[in-house]
């Protein structure tokens, strides 16, 4: 297959900043979308894979799952943008499509494994896949997102991985009018959690370990914000939401916040991927019938859904614009939670 050197900026080691260099992309086949890539938003997964955190970061890695941009070229079979379109990408570019989850709108969940946006397997010219933080990428159709024109166009690629990210339980537990939903943490993950939970008409607070997000929760749309070191403030949300996002990505005790839940109500887990400890106390969860659980990102009909929902109610992420040079003091001010609330590289300045 015929490919393209394209300029990306990426990491060659674990231990090595990142700096410019060239990657090879595909030249486009018969259902596939080239985008001229203007915007991409900095996840934490970005950091973790270039400094193998999670381990089994292949290298050179070039990180960005939150990608928008504008059609360059388009496939002879594609039907879905033409060449102009604005276009997005979030963290997703491939799947098996034959699977129960793919036939069922869930390719996160694809049973013989999605090929992620970067650091994936790439099935076109073999390899790994390579993320936004590039001039441009080629995908299948199916994987490609419309943009909504009215919105910001930068302030939409966060929504490609923590809008999903916070979307997708919202949807999957229901959440609409009259809903009590609670958001733990305050980030990249809670702010959106609480501008689209009140975007679907619920009840939201924020439970937040010191007094100086306060403010920022409320002008973000949270009615009510709960010090969750405060034992008194705990006591007066006990048995109350319906769900509960927990965005923390760090070791954290959660029984707290499951005696927050009303019965039958959920906490669900986004941010924090591995062991609880302390141990998870049963006996609130059985005697109310409350769960724990986790999600992921969301399928590509559901992503599309969230961009629609987020255009039609004018919802974008709060972001602080840089340059592609600047991504390595930006990953340390995200290692010290300096950033309100996101940030998104401008792909002009490559």
């Amino acid at each position: 297959m015929n490919t393209t050197l394209v300029k990306a900026f990426g990491t060659e080691a674990a231990t090595a900043d990142l700096k410019e260099l060239n990657i090879n992309r595909r030249e486009v086949t018969a259902t596939d979308i080239e985008i001229e890539i203007l915007y991409c938003g900095v996840c934490h997964s970005d950091l973790h894979t270039a400094r193998n955190d999670w381990g089994g970061t292949l290298y050179p890695s070039v990180p960005g799952h939150e990608i928008v941009g504008r059609v360059t070229k388009i496939g002879s079979e594609v039907t879905k943008l033409k060449v102009g379109d604005l276009a997005g990408v979030g963290c997703l570019v491939g799947s098996c499509s034959t699977c129960d989850s793919c036939k069922n709108d869930l390719e996160q969940y694809c049973s013989n494994g999605w090929v992620g946006t970067y650091n994936g397997a790439d099935q076109y010219i073999g390899g790994h896949t390579f993320g936004g933080y590039s001039e441009k990428i080629v995908v299948d159709e199916h994987f490609v997102l419309t943009i909504p024109t009215n919105l910001n166009l930068a302030a939409v690629a966060p929504l490609l991985c923590a809008g999903i990210t916070t979307w997708s339980p919202l949807k999957h537990w229901n959440v609409g009018k009259g809903s009590k939903v609670a958001v733990v943490g305050l980030g990249g993950l809670g702010h959106m959690a609480i501008k689209l939970a009140k975007g679907l008409g619920a009840e939201v607070t924020l439970f937040s370990r010191t007094l100086d997000k306060v403010q920022d929760a409320k002008d973000l749309g949270a009615d009510t914000v709960i010090i969750s070191t405060d034992e008194n403030q705990m006591a007066t949300v006990s048995g109350k939401f319906d769900l509960i996002i927990d965005t923390v990505p760090t070791i954290h005790d959660i029984n707290p916040y499951v005696a927050a839940l009303a019965v039958s109500g959920t906490l669900v887990l986004v941010g924090y991927l591995g062991p609880l400890d302390p141990f998870l106390n049963s006996v609130p969860m059985i005697l109310g019938r409350k769960s724990v659980a986790g999600s992921l990102i969301g399928g590509i009909a559901e992503t599309q859904e969230m961009l629609d929902f987020c255009g039609a109610n004018n919802i974008v992420s709060e972001i602080e614009i840089i340059k592609m040079q600047d991504i390595n003091e930006a990953y340390e001010r995200m290692i010290n939670s300096d950033v309100k609330y996101r940030f998104v590289i401008d792909m002009t300045t490559l």
